[in-house]
């Protein structure tokens, strides 16, 4: 079987990492684009480096830019590595502008598409990210969903026949970390934070709709300056950019800036923290899987499971943020809504078995809630 997976953002590495590992366990053919669509190295090489992730066969090199100027770069340059490799499947993954290039490009082509993290909806279309998933899945011959709350989402469009539950590849990219630091001779790794060392709170900002606004942009760096515990906050490239633009100091009151973390530091620095502030969608998950309180600067999350015992909640004013973070810690144990850390064997299963069920340019799949039962977490 050949596969050929297109990436380019940090969290479609991560979720790259198992499916790359079984694929080569199994001596399967694994193609890796690499969209160019994060090339900042602690948010792109660093990642391959630390999950043990062979190079790019390909790196599109796109860069930055809008969300039409960005996918167009890809499209123009996937569309002549397809026509050459010709696949059995091109994986696509998430929601970002790389998932949606690959998968139009793909279309084109009339190669079979899966799409991994099938799903997900925050039902706010104003936001690029949810345009993407909603294409992706429409295209998709085969919707590999995280959760039973994404197949819900899934047959609320009448894409039942195309979806399969499989669990959240996070949680096995988590599991295989968590695995090796508790392992004889393991450690796991302290956050580079300089200054403070005490509790804190560990803080993410990247969506366009917090960081291309100055007014909500300032309010919630008031906010974060705010809090009642020290905040570190990792700062994105769109953050920075942004905040040199509107002249807004990342730093100041309860508020440190820090350079992004690479994925085992980050993943420490997270399960290190007393909660998590964000408006990332990965880092709500990793958040209620290391069993960290986290507060969600959005009206919206495409991860409703977050929310269960009050584990995430959702922040629209800035203003209230000091006080959410001030909450006590949900008792208990987490839920565990997003699999058992196997999802991408049961992926590969999958597609091992169905990669040549039909011809390239006629390519559907049918596999109603039965066939869905079987590879169900």
């Amino acid at each position: 079987m050949k596969v050929l997976s297109v990436v380019g953002a940090r969290p479609q590495f991560v979720k790259l990492a198992p499916i790359a590992w079984q694929l080569a366990r199994r001596g399967h053919e694994h193609l890796i684009v690499h969209t160019g669509q994060h090339y900042d190295h602690l948010l792109s090489q660093s990642f391959f480096d630390e999950l043990s992730l062979p190079p790019p066969d390909v790196n599109l090199e796109a860069g930055s830019g809008g969300q039409a100027e960005q996918t167009s770069r890809i499209l123009a340059a996937l569309d002549p590595v397809l026509a050459r490799e010709r696949p059995d499947w091109v994986l696509t993954y998430g929601d970002t502008n790389s998932t949606l290039a690959g998968t139009l490009a793909a279309a084109a082509r009339e190669l079979p598409i899966a799409h991994l993290e099938a799903g997900l909806r925050s039902f706010d279309r104003t936001m690029p990210e949810e345009r993407n998933r909603i294409v992706a899945d429409h295209l998709a011959a085969l919707l590999l969903a995280p959760t039973t709350v994404a197949m819900d989402n899934l047959a609320a469009e009448g894409l039942t026949t195309r979806s399969l539950l499989v669990g959240d590849l996070m949680v096995d990219t988590l599991r295989v970390i968590s695995d090796q630091w508790a392992a004889p001779g393991g450690e796991r790794p302290s956050p580079s934070f300089t200054g403070h060392r005490g509790r804190y709170l560990l803080a993410t900002i990247h969506r366009q709709a917090t960081t291309d606004d100055p007014d909500r942009l300032g309010a919630v760096v008031a906010a974060l300056a705010a809090c009642p515990k020290h905040v570190r906050l990792l700062v994105h490239p769109r953050l920075a950019a942004r905040a040199r633009q509107f002249g807004i100091a990342l730093s100041g009151g309860s508020l440190r800036a820090s350079d992004p973390l690479p994925y085992r530091s980050m993943i420490a620095a997270l399960a290190g923290a007393d909660g998590l502030i964000t408006d990332s969608g990965g880092l709500q998950k990793e958040a209620l899987v290391l069993g960290v309180p986290c507060s969600t600067l959005r009206a919206e999350t495409e991860w409703p499971e977050t929310l269960q015992g009050g584990w995430n909640v959702l922040v629209t004013d800035p203003g209230e943020l000091p006080t959410a973070v001030a909450r006590p810690r949900p008792a208990g144990e987490p839920p565990t809504p997003f699999g058992d850390g196997e999802a991408a064997v049961r992926i590969i299963d999958v597609l091992a078995s169905r990669a040549h069920d039909a011809p390239h340019a006629q390519y559907t799949i049918g596999c109603g809630r039965a066939a869905a039962a079987e590879v169900r977490t």
